[in-house]
């Protein structure tokens, strides 16, 4: 789980500073939390969607198969 404190909202974007180093993370607004105002912290967790990576390499797999019969 990674921490970060909202900065500042701009027009659509959210700038957030991720971790102690405070490192910006520019954002789509609408992805944040309804209500979450400027100081405001947040959790910040990254998976990897397995089922997501697989249906898309069978998918550039099936067409790379089909490139290769024409």
């Amino acid at each position: 789980m990674i921490s970060a404190v909202l900065d500042r909202l701009e027009e659509d974007k959210a700038v957030l500073l991720v971790g102690e180093e405070e490192k910006k993370l520019v954002l789509p607004a609408e992805l944040l939390p309804e209500g979450i105002a400027e100081g405001d912290y947040v959790s910040i967790t990254i998976a990897c969607d397995e089922e997501a990576t697989r249906a898309a390499r069978a998918e550039a797999e099936a067409l790379l198969q089909d490139l290769r019969q024409d």
